[in-house]
């Protein structure tokens, strides 16, 4: 639609520029809205939101606001199969795990960066990993 445009303007790089900048703000405004302000957790939210994920193998980090669990799968490709469905999960909720594989072993921590500690969106992740690994048999 652009290169159609732009064809049939006069002086196709300025209307290319403008529909390109339009397109731009357009873009980024969806990604703004589409993610949601969060913030840290409060004692209170820790101890309702955490303590169902602790009970599943979920543990505090000792060195900071931060969530970890180990999962271990059959094989390879069960393990990569389970981190892609946390990856198409994460990029829908803008909230991306730090983690580590090795053939069978995955090792998630999660922690919100954005305000410096454990939010709603890492329980929201957790809560969908455990039942993702679930599905698999772990």
């Amino acid at each position: 639609m652009i290169a159609l445009l732009t064809r049939r303007a006069s002086g196709g790089g300025l209307v290319r520029k403008s529909i390109s900048c339009i397109l731009d703000q357009r873009n980024s405004s969806a990604a703004a809205s589409k993610r949601t302000k969060m913030s840290k957790l409060t004692s209170e939210e820790r101890e309702q939101s955490l303590n169902p994920l602790l009970s599943t193998g979920w543990t505090v980090q000792s060195d900071r606001d931060a969530i970890y669990k180990e999962f271990m799968f059959k094989n390879f490709n069960e393990a990569f199969g389970f981190m892609t469905r946390v990856a198409l999960q994460a990029e829908k909720m803008d909230h991306h795990p730090e983690w580590f594989n090795v053939y069978n072993k995955v090792n998630i921590t999660l922690s919100s960066h954005d305000v410096n500690g454990l939010s709603q969106r890492d329980v929201k992740l957790a809560t969908f990993i455990n039942q993702v690994a679930g599905g698999i048999g772990k």
